[in-house]
């Protein structure tokens, strides 16, 4: 049931390996490119307490040996702190620019050990072991590595790829449900920015994926990995066309930062709703009919996710404040909002032509 995906940077070129068992074959598969059998593994106590033991294992088969820096679990982790703990850690592991350090977690994880890796004598190579959906099918692909700050998420950063991603499908039999569905935003998203038959194989087939089909978790991965990897490799550092995988995500960091980056609102929940006000912002300016907004709600709420904004839990700021929030987003050029939108389920693309008016209706009728 194994697959593998190919990501075709030239001398950046990389692997991801998508099945069950992973974690225990782990040392075969990284040991290929390790100068010496040790690496620096990077995780959080979740993880650690899930996942490392079985890890360290298949690495010990192989003989390779390893030190762990266990961090405390949530999105509080990635910043400016913890970056430089990380960074001196590395330092003291006395790890050299041809030794491998390896992220094993979620996207929180690999975003900050990656950009670790990055700034570590001018960079260093880096394994990622996406342990939740979300970083399986998102984060871990494609070299985006960063930090949060004061003044948003991901504004501090670096593209730097990884040489290898294991994509364990097993370990998602260990997340929660709710983890599970906020990974499968991102998932869904993949379908709706440029494959409608994708789409409808979700419609069709994730109700029974997040059952536990291992099969179809595969086929899902393997998927997403394989639209984020074509579009990565036509634009690495998003100058264009991998703008396209920002579908939701200008409502979903403004709706992230109103409920300060907590539980309230996990990423891929943000990205589902931020999905559903894009279409109804489509839907809004004339560029897609109202059946399609409708259908992307109507999948959300089948699958028992929030679609709404008045699914968030608590007070959420005003429409105006939330439009104010858009405005900190990498996405503003030249002092205006980018927006992803559709012409249909399968066909997004990125505009300015998008006026504050029409956000604030969006965002007022859906709750805000």
């Amino acid at each position: 049931m194994r697959e593998t995906v190919h990501v075709p940077l030239g001398e950046r070129a990389y692997d991801v390996v998508i099945g069950p068992g992973l974690l225990v074959e782990a040392g075969a598969l990284i040991a290929p490119f390790l100068p010496r059998p040790q690496v620096a593994v990077v995780t959080e106590s979740r993880v650690a307490a899930l996942h490392l033991e079985a890890f360290k294992a298949g690495l010990a088969a192989q003989g390779i040996g390893c030190t762990v820096l266990e961090l405390p679990p949530g999105e509080a982790t990635k910043g400016w702190a913890h970056l430089a703990q990380v960074t001196e850690w590395l330092l003291d592991q006395k790890v050299e620019r041809r030794d491998v350090v390896v992220a094993l977690g979620g996207g929180v994880i690999g975003d900050l050990v990656g950009f670790a890796a990055a700034i570590l004598r001018r960079g260093v190579r880096f394994v990622q072991v996406p342990t939740s959906l979300l970083a399986q099918v998102d984060s871990s692909v494609g070299g985006k590595t960063g930090i949060n700050t004061a003044q948003g998420k991901n504004l501090a950063g670096a593209f730097h790829q990884p040489s290898l991603v294991l994509a364990d499908t097993e370990v998602l039999g260990t997340l929660s449900p709710r983890d599970f569905l906020a990974g499968y935003g991102e998932v869904m998203k993949y379908g709706l920015l440029g494959d409608a038959v994708f789409f409808h194989w979700l419609e069709e087939n994730a109700a029974a994926m997040a059952a536990g089909d291992m099969a179809l978790r595969v086929r899902a991965v393997k998927r997403s990995v394989e639209m984020k990897a074509e579009i990565v490799t036509r634009d690495e550092t998003e100058q264009g066309d991998r703008a396209l995988l920002n579908l939701g995500h200008t409502f979903c960091h403004a709706l992230e930062a109103a409920t300060g980056y907590s539980d309230r609102l996990l990423h891929g929940e943000g990205v589902a709703i931020g999905c559903s006000l894009a279409f109804a912002l489509s839907a809004r300016m004339g560029l897609v009919s109202q059946e399609e907004p409708s259908r992307v709600r109507a999948h959300l709420q089948a699958m028992g996710m929030k679609s709404d904004l008045s699914d968030i839990p608590g007070d959420l700021p005003s429409a105006d404040a939330l439009l104010n929030l858009m405005g900190q987003d990498k996405k503003v050029v030249a002092g205006r909002l980018n927006f992803v939108l559709a012409r249909g389920i399968g066909d997004a693309f990125v505009t300015g032509d998008v006026t504050p008016e029409m956000v604030l209706d969006v965002l007022r009728a859906h709750g805000g």
